[in-house]
């Protein structure tokens, strides 16, 4: 991964567009519909700059060094950042980049989600959202919380946000529901540096693992999968609180 995702908020914020034709066109379009309001390269309050000009050089040089980001349309060079293919349920978004290598291959991949992805999820979104203080009251503990939601939301949970009718499922959950009990370590023998060759048993508990004891030898390709707040530990360490693997090699 050589780029960092970030949804920045822009609702209300100054966005400078320089350009004519249609990709400048596009890229006011997309400013706008996040809330946005478009000014010129005079603007000293805006802090991000799409730039559609046939030579941007200068511009995008001159913005840079005002300390603005700037995206140039078609020249990955002088961009401090690119711009996904945008799938919305909002408030849910899911975002689909290839660090500028093709625009086409990110719509494409985007077009098979729309597909896959319910067209009312935000609704879901939105009902937990709702019930977030009572949320955190059944549970005070987050390692709780964490749990008691991943069971909701998995693959045929009563949350499972890829159904039907979840979104009005959520206070009844919240009234029915324990949280799962923290299992003891779960051991893993790990057979590839390959993260591809995981079955999907083993990235499932990567992803969800609160902690991860590891041998030496296990690829960091392997323990990129694991959720980034995960704690990474030594194999002779006590195992903390929570969901815990331990990574052996085969």
């Amino acid at each position: 991964m050589k780029a960092l995702p970030l949804f920045h908020r822009i609702d209300g914020e100054h966005v400078m567009v320089l350009g004519e034709g249609e990709m400048a066109e596009a890229k006011r379009r997309l400013v706008e519909r996040a809330g946005g309001i478009i000014v010129g390269d005079d603007d000293r309050d805006a802090k991000i700059a799409f730039i559609a000009l046939e030579n941007p050089e200068l511009a995008a040089v001159r913005l840079r060094a005002r300390g603005v980001l700037v995206n140039v349309v078609d020249r990955l060079d002088l961009s401090d950042f690119t711009v996904p293919s945008i799938l919305d349920r909002d408030p849910v978004l899911v975002a689909v980049g290839t660090g500028g290598a093709s625009a086409g291959l990110a719509k494409q991949l985007r077009l098979r989600l729309e597909g896959l992805i319910p067209g009312n999820l935000g609704r879901l979104a939105d009902a937990l959202q709702s019930v977030r203080n009572a949320w955190r009251e059944r549970w005070p503990d987050a390692a709780d919380r964490r749990r008691a939601l991943d069971a909701a939301l998995a693959p045929g949970g009563p949350l499972d946000p890829l159904a039907d009718g979840s979104a009005e499922k959520v206070e009844d959950w919240l009234n029915a529901a324990d949280a799962p009990e923290a299992t003891g370590p779960i051991e893993l023998t790990i057979a590839s540096d390959d993260p591809d060759d995981l079955t999907l048993r083993q990235a499932r508990l990567l992803g969800n693992a609160d902690a991860i004891l590891h041998e030496a030898g296990i690829s960091p390709a392997i323990l990129k999968r694991a959720r980034s707040d995960a704690q990474r530990l030594p194999l002779d360490a006590e195992p903390p609180a929570g969901l815990v693997l331990i990574l052996r090699r085969g």
